[in-house]
């Protein structure tokens, strides 16, 4: 008896404890309000959604009353080549741009630490403002360049001596020129996270290194590197988390949508847009979503797993 009302106590004054700590946060809850309701409309009202893929979508009997078919829009869906070439160049694609643009964009903020400030304003702006250019202008920019009687890399060809190239109808030139997009749209914006890090180093290090006669390179090596570390491991384990989604802008814009480049440049989510508008199949649109999903929730939990297996302070949780 005496035990039951001991931790019916503990209850109640955990209970207060809890509601002493809402009431103490309140002001900062309320501010975050709006972020909590816009997270809540568009993250976790449409879950419903989740039992689409099992089904066989009709207009005219609607969400709830549509036959259930279990796992045959998945098996439709993995039936033929296409989803797997899709998967596979989404795959290669964000390796690339994961490791190597980490790479590229981390060099990128080194250099501009190295600068001086009235120097970092002006080579930061230029390198950052392709980031506020939507792909639709892209896509403009780059058939200036590669169009087959105008494009100005023809123009040079054909003032060489050369013939000019069929860009928008050869697979072969594609995966070069989005990795080149993908990297003149965001390394900017990409290396000044690195760059935002690299100004909260403390200065003592460096000036403790250049006493010790340490050259750039091995500040760079063992000082800067090492100090931003954990947000370099953070950001991969978040782009690790959307392997399986590529940039759609880039995919469908860049390429014009041109049927005889997909072997190259189709991917999941370009894929899922197809089965939407050519095909009208909602079902199998929204099991390739799902196929999205579930693979880039078991990549973060594994990714995660394996940094914190070899380093837990760097975990994401």
């Amino acid at each position: 008896m005496k035990s039951s009302v001991s931790v019916t106590k503990k209850e109640k004054k955990g209970i207060r404890g809890e509601w002493s700590r809402f009431v103490k946060n309140f002001p900062l809850t309320f501010l975050a309000l709006p972020g909590i309701i816009v997270l809540f409309i568009f993250n976790y009202i449409p879950l419903y959604g989740l039992i689409l893929p099992f089904k066989n979508y009709r207009f005219n009997l609607g969400f709830w009353n549509s036959p259930w078919v279990g796992f045959t829009n998945f098996k439709f869906l993995f039936t033929g080549q296409t989803i797997l070439n899709a998967t596979r160049n989404t795959v290669v694609y964000n390796l690339i741009f994961i490791f190597l643009g980490t790479a590229l964009s981390i060099l990128l903020a080194l250099m501009l630490f190295e600068l001086k400030k009235r120097s970092v304003k002006v080579y930061q702006t230029i390198i950052f403002l392709p980031y506020f250019v939507s792909w639709v202008v892209a896509a403009f920019i780059f058939r200036a360049l590669l169009d087959m009687d105008y494009g100005i890399l023809n123009k040079f060809l054909v003032a060489i001596g050369k013939e000019p190239v069929m860009w928008y109808n050869d697979p072969k030139y594609w995966p070069i020129i989005l990795i080149l997009a993908n990297f003149w749209k965001g390394l900017g914006y990409s290396s000044v996270i690195y760059y935002a890090s690299l100004m909260g180093i403390n200065k003592e290090y460096f000036e403790a290194a250049k006493i010790d006669g340490a050259g750039k390179f091995v500040q760079i090596w063992y000082i800067s590197v090492p100090l931003i570390k954990p947000i370099i491991i953070i950001t991969i384990l978040l782009n690790v988390g959307r392997i399986f989604y590529g940039d759609f802008g880039l995919f469908y814009n860049v390429p014009l949508n041109s049927s005889l480049l997909l072997s190259t440049t189709d991917v999941i989510d370009t894929f899922v847009y197809r089965s939407l508008i050519d095909l009208g199949d909602i079902g199998m649109a929204s099991a390739a979503g799902f196929y999205q999903s579930v693979v880039g929730f078991i990549l973060v939990i594994l990714s995660n797993y394996i940094v914190k297996k070899i380093d837990s302070e760097y975990v994401l949780f």
